[in-house]
């Protein structure tokens, strides 16, 4: 089989596609024909070393797969050969991977593989912020930032799921427009001057209840700032570069809550809500509720392409390796 691989972080240059020997897979492992793989601006931190985690070397990016099960080990559970699902997998830049059962879910029939590699971490985090951790109420007003992003664009989807009247906040008008195309009643640019009035015009002067925030830049304060009273900014990435900080009195003046959003550790904390949640979203995309949104797809032979636009910030929806 084929996989990228590097021997260093310095650069996306230093990614070599390599050949394997497929792995079989032993007790209580599957082996899933790899057909397509999320890749994320975390993945494309990751690959270059500048994630707050350091991966072993060699490295092979990628985390998010979807693809169909080839061959399975003893004690696999139901798993069946055959089934079309999506995995956990680190090492996803590859036509093969061997998976533990707790981290494979099989995937309804009309999810597309594509849909598949975008979602399982996009859409947990974004329904573990706003539910868990916001408490998003129907009738609330949810400010989503990077709303055109992967993650940003799963929060507008399930704060309009949920009942939320959603702002969406992106930096181009071709942003904005995809954001209203999935659920966004209104939206916002990103220019610093006087938007803090914009916002105040499109909540009737009240602010947002709950903003969901994955980039964390320049708006950071004037958003805090500019939340209603009892509102909850949810701190979720930092995609806008350099980390903000915000002046402690004014959670007490607005009594409001700054809250952290970190999927990875809710899924090794409480990893039985997590796969509730998984199974409760798989389940709105196969009434046809929620439509999973992939991003730009490009081929196998082009992932330092795919690696240098998921780190770009210039995509819409969450970028796809296309493998199988």
């Amino acid at each position: 089989m084929r996989l990228i691989e590097a021997e260093n972080l310095d650069s996306i240059d230093s990614y070599r596609m390599v050949e394997r020997d497929t792995p079989v897979p032993g007790r209580g492992q599957a082996l899933i024909r790899v057909k397509a793989c999320g890749v994320g601006y975390v993945d494309a931190l990751v690959a270059l070393g500048k994630y707050q985690v350091k991966p072993p070397l060699p490295h092979t990016p990628g985390m998010e797969i979807a693809g169909v099960i080839e061959a399975l080990g003893e004690d696999t559970g139901a798993l069946k050969v055959g089934q079309r699902v999506l995995a956990q997998a680190p090492g996803g830049f590859a036509e093969a991977a061997v998976v533990a059962p707790a981290l494979i879910v099989p995937i309804p029939d009309r999810m597309s593989f594509a849909q598949a590699a975008a979602f399982r971490v996009n859409y947990l985090t974004a329904l573990h912020g706003l539910q868990d951790r916001a408490r998003l109420a129907p009738g609330e007003t949810l400010l989503v930032t990077g709303a055109a992003g992967g993650v940003g664009l799963a929060a507008v989807q399930l704060g309009a799921l949920m009942g939320a009247r959603v702002i969406a906040c992106a930096s181009t008008g071709e942003k904005r427009v995809f954001a209203r195309s999935h659920g966004a009643t209104e939206v916002i640019d990103t220019a610093l001057e006087g938007w803090r009035d914009r916002l105040k015009a499109l909540t009737g002067g009240k602010g947002p209840n709950v903003i969901f925030d994955p980039v964390c830049g320049p708006l950071f304060e004037p958003a805090f700032r500019s939340v209603a009273w009892g509102g909850r900014h949810l701190v979720v990435g930092f995609a806008g570069g350099p980390i903000p900080s915000l002046p402690a009195n004014l959670t007490l003046m607005k009594g409001a809550g700054l809250l952290g959003v970190d999927v990875r550790q809710f899924m090794m904390f409480e990893w039985q809500r997590a796969a509730a949640h998984v199974a409760t979203l798989l389940s709105w995309v196969e009434e046809g509720r929620l439509v999973p949104v992939p991003g730009r797809v490009f081929a196998f032979d082009d992932y330092r392409d795919a690696l240098g636009f998921a780190l770009s910030g210039k995509g819409m929806g969450k970028t796809i390796l296309e493998i199988g």
